[in-house]
This record gives C-alpha cells, sequence and structure tokens, in this order.
C-alpha cells in the first residue's frame, strides 16, 4: 500500500507524576532525516525512539518533539551534583581566560538544563510511559501516511487512465498520419516539377514513415502506465521507483512531441507533459 511522507501526529496523556505529550510531523525528503526535541529528564531515550521510527518508515523529514509537565506541589527539586560540577568547572575556565567576567548568578544556574533534578522521581516510570506514548503517535502518523498515500495513489491512477487515452487516440491518428505524409511529398514534387520514378517516390514515402514512427514510444507509454500501476499495489516504500518512472514517462513524451507534425498529435504530446507533470509532483510526497 502506497503511504504518503506528508502526515502529523499528536498523543498526550496525564499520569501521577505529570503529562507527557508526543507531537510527530513528517514531510517529503529524499531519506528518512528525523529530528529530536526532548525534555532533559528524557533525552536517554533518544537513540530508543530514534529506533522504533526506523522500524516503521524509511522515507521523510521528520520532527519529533516530546515536552514534559510535571506536577506542581506534589515533588521536590534537588541539584544534580555532577551536572553542577561540569558547569563549574567550564564556567572557572571561562573566568581564567576572560578578563572582568560577570559574577555568577546562583538563580541563572539553577536555570541551566539539568542541574534541578527531581529528588522523588521515577524516571524509569517516566519513560516506560513516554514509550508507549510514542508508539502510539507513531501508530498514528502511519496512519496519517497511510490515508494520504491512498489519495495520492488514486490521483495518480486517474493521471494513468488519461495517459493510456491519449496514447490510444495517437494510435489512431497514425495511418492519416502517414497518408498526409504521402500526399504532401507527392505535392512537393509535383511543385518542383520533377518527374520521380514510382519506386523513389515509395522509398522517400518508408524513410519519411520510419522517421515520422511513434509506436514505439507509444508502446513505452503503455508499459509505463502498466509498470505504474503494478508499482503502486507493492508494499513497501516505492516513491524512487516512480520517481525514476516518472523521468521515462517524460522522455517518451519528449521524444513524441519532436517527431509529431500533426496538429492533434501535436496537441496530445503537450497533455501527455502535463498529465506526467501533474503525476510526478504527487510523486514527490510517497514514502
Amino acid at each position: 500500500m502506497t503511504h504518503s511522507m506528508t502526515a502529523f501526529a499528536r498523543k498526550q496523556q496525564s499520569f501521577d507524576f505529570g503529562t507527557l505529550s508526543v507531537e510527530i510531523k513528517s514531510v517529503n525528503q529524499r531519506y528518512l532525516e528525523p529530528t529530536f526535541r526532548l525534555h532533559d529528564t528524557l533525552r536517554s531515550l533518544e537513540l530508543k525512539l530514534r529506533d522504533r521510527l526506523k522500524q516503521k518508515i524509511q522515507r521523510g523529514k521528520v520532527e519529533i518533539t516530546v515536552k514534559f509537565y510535571l506536577n506542581s506541589g506534589e515533588q521536590g527539586l534537588d541539584i544534580d551534583p555532577d551536572r553542577l560540577r561540569s558547569v563549574l568547572a567550564a564556567l572557572a575556565k571561562i573566568d581564567a581566560q576572560v578578563a572582568n567576567s560577570a559574577a555568577l548568578n546562583p538563580l541563572e544556574l539553577l536555570q541551566y538544563p539539568g542541574i534541578l533534578i527531581d529528588a522523588e522521581l521515577d524516571v524509569e516510570q517516566v519513560q516506560e510511559s513516554l514509550l508507549v506514548l510514542f508508539d502510539d503517535a507513531l501508530d498514528d502518523l502511519l496512519d496519517g501516511r497511510r490515508r494520504e498515500g491512498q489519495v495520492l495513489a488514486e490521483a495518480i491512477l486517474q493521471r494513468v487512465s488519461e495517459i493510456a487515452t491519449l496514447v490510444a487516440e495517437i494510435r489512431q491518428e497514425i495511418p492519416e498520419w502517414l497518408q498526409t505524409l504521402r500526399t504532401n511529398l507527392r505535392t512537393k514534387v509535383q511543385g518542383l516539377g520533377v518527374e520521380l520514378d514510382p519506386e523513389r517516390l515509395a522509398q522517400e514515402v518508408v524513410l519519411l514513415a520510419q522517421k515520422a514512427d511513434v509506436a514505439e514510444e507509444l508502446d513505452r507509454l503503455d508499459g509505463h502506465c502498466k509498470e505504474t500501476q503494478v508499482i503502486l499495489k507493492q508494499s513497501g516504500p516505492v516513491g524512487r521507483k516512480l520517481d525514476f518512472l516518472m523521468q521515462e514517462f517524460n522522455r517518451e513524451a519528449n521524444t513524441l512531441g519532436s517527431k509529431a507534425s500533426k496538429e492533434n498529435i501535436t496537441r496530445s504530446a503537450v497533455q501527455l507533459k502535463v498529465l506526467i507533470e501533474q503525476m510526478r509532483e504527487q510523486v514527490q510526497n510517497i514514502e
């Protein structure tokens, strides 16, 4: 089933220790590019969260924001001595190298990330709760990507159907087109007042027909249409396959347009390019 790379999910839940909030949003990107914004208490979980994400998403720029609101008045605060020593050591180095550095303000120091900790907070419980909430949010995101992917697939299939119809119409135009080439060649020869051997005239007509032959391009366009339908039914990421196929679609449409000398076929070639560009824009959002 086709998945979009664009979706948004948000989960929030209250617990005895406080409230956890998880927001995940994803947009199109050639590769998987996750970004995490985590509360200090939960920062050590980033690797686990990243692994969970990679198991279910292969492409897209994904932003994950985790917020933690501690219940006020229920827990006492304490200072992380290791963190405090590290910060003080860094400040001492700065003070030794910078003349007239500002005096240390204890209140500002308390605001530094990781200095204050909750003395009674069960960090393990908070982290376990976050993992469950993250999985729920990730499932919601995947559902959104799946729904959006189905919409994109339907839009692409609609244009594939229109392309197949145009290709069939162009095939019907070919006999009349070839007849027009023959007539134009005879008219030019007569206008020159030159008597041309019928066999030679036939050979020239064949050469013109070969140069103007678009059967190969039409066959390939039909093949690309069928291949697009097959790919859209496959499981797993298909965006790169479709992106390559769009380039092949465009290549055949360009060749067809350069060969066409009949107004109806030229017009159809332009319509083909429009439909292919519309498909290409949709494919950019497919995982």
